[in-house]
């Protein structure tokens, strides 16, 4: 399998092939969703809401995301990795953008980075993709506007929200996108912005007519199983496998079942077991060192 580049994403268009992307916030899961074969790695700042327990994204700092994207990036072989701008990393300035977007590949070792805006941020864009720095851009439903958008609801849904969607989409691109995510979006408007474009568009609740797709691994795996939107298909119920796993764990352990012989490590060396020394706190720790195990 071949490494995923950008040229080779921006050709999936044209070639008519779709975009798969899925997140991972970890090297375990990096590994796995790249075995699987899928194109893009996403380090999203929903790491906030699946990992961290917050309600939203905003509280994501960007040490979060350089520590994250770093842990992906040793997982992976072949997928790319795009790593987001978490919230106030870059809305300050192109110049705050330049130094957020920097770390984020020079310290956490991602190819590209996300952003949320449309329009407005055209000149940020493309001042990090002068500067060699790819970008993606994400419209429609951006979740570090919630509070502006009146919460995580879905966008363009009128006619002049959809005209604007579609002018934000040509704005990045003309300023040097290589994709565009855009979420929460009604299906027509989502195909006609992709239809209007020349570079790959990546829905999430978004309709068929994007480019690509994209959703959280949490998500697709149920790991959660009261989060239900209407945009996420339930590819596995892992949470249910986890639960049942971990409640035989604790039945097993209180029964005297776990662990079993087999489980249990032997020695030829030593002809009988030792013996602490009870006031010699050197050989208790020496004697403790020898059986215990990493956790």
């Amino acid at each position: 399998m071949k490494k995923v580049t950008i040229p080779a994403i921006v050709a999936k268009k044209r070639e008519g092939q779709p975009v798969t992307m899925l997140t991972a916030y970890d090297a375990t899961f990096a590994r796995l969703v790249d075995e699987a074969g899928v194109d893009i790695i996403l380090v999203g700042d929903s790491l906030g809401m699946v990992v961290q327990g917050h309600e939203n994204t905003l509280g994501v700092t960007l040490d979060d995301m350089i520590y994250h994207t770093r842990a992906v990036v040793r997982g992976r072989r072949h997928a790319h990795v795009v790593a987001d701008l978490p919230f106030m990393s870059y809305q300050v300035s192109p110049e705050q953008a330049m130094q957020s977007a920097g770390r984020l590949l020079a310290e956490g070792g991602a190819e590209s980075v996300k952003l949320e805006g449309g329009a407005e941020l055209a000149p940020t864009v493309r001042r990090l993709v002068q500067a060699g720095i790819p970008v993606m851009g994400h419209i429609g439903l951006t979740p570090q506007s919630l509070h502006t958008l009146g919460g995580f609801v879905v966008q363009g849904k009128t006619d002049a929200d959809a005209q604007r969607l579609l002018e934000s989409a040509r704005q990045l691109e003309e300023a040097g996108c290589y994709a565009i995510v855009l979420e929460s979006i009604p299906a027509v408007v989502a195909e006609a912005i992709s239809q209007a474009l020349t570079i790959p568009t990546i829905g999430i609740g978004a309709g068929a007519g994007c480019d690509g797709q994209v959703l959280v691994i949490y998500d697709i795996l149920g790991l959660d199983p009261d989060f239900k939107p209407k945009f996420v298909k339930r590819f596995a119920k892992l949470g249910e496998v986890a639960r049942e796993a971990a409640a035989r764990f604790v039945q097993e352990v209180r029964d005297g079942e776990f662990p079993e012989r087999k489980h249990s490590f032997k020695s030829k060396q030593l002809s009988a077991p030792p013996r602490l020394a009870p006031d010699d706190d050197e050989e208790d720790a020496e004697v403790v060192s020898l059986y215990s195990h990493p956790i």
